[in-house]
């Protein structure tokens, strides 16, 4: 019999191999270093109801095929989702891709808009 994982396990794993961030610390650091990029990575209905100002919308489906394009692997990443499952699961994907300064938002937008995080759209 085979031996599978649940969604969980995976998650788990993902999570114990990325860094992630808390969304009152990832608005701290969006204020004290501008340069870093937020990349969104939840569908488009997700996102219209609105987003962190200034962030790169990805969705997760798309995201392996058009990061390169938009992303350079030596810039510093957040990713969130809407609360840091996909994130995790995106974080150790880009890792993998060669991307050194990656992190999850724990909570994701959900908890970035519950702490007064600047929301846009």
């Amino acid at each position: 019999m085979p031996n599978y994982k649940t969604g969980q396990q995976l998650l788990d794993e993902a999570r114990a191999r990325v860094n992630e961030i808390f969304a009152r610390d990832a608005i701290a650091l969006r204020a004290a270093k501008p340069d870093v990029v937020f990349l969104d990575i939840r569908e488009q209905p997700e996102v219209n109801l609105g987003r962190i100002p200034g962030a790169v919308h990805l969705a997760r489906g798309s995201m392996e095929t058009k990061i390169e394009a938009l992303i350079p692997r030596e810039k510093r990443v957040v990713i969130y989702c809407a609360n840091g499952n996909r994130s995790a699961f995106a974080a150790d994907t880009l890792q993998q891709m060669g991307y050194r300064d990656v992190a999850s938002m724990a909570g994701g937008f959900r908890d970035w808009v519950a702490l007064g995080g600047d929301v846009e759209g």
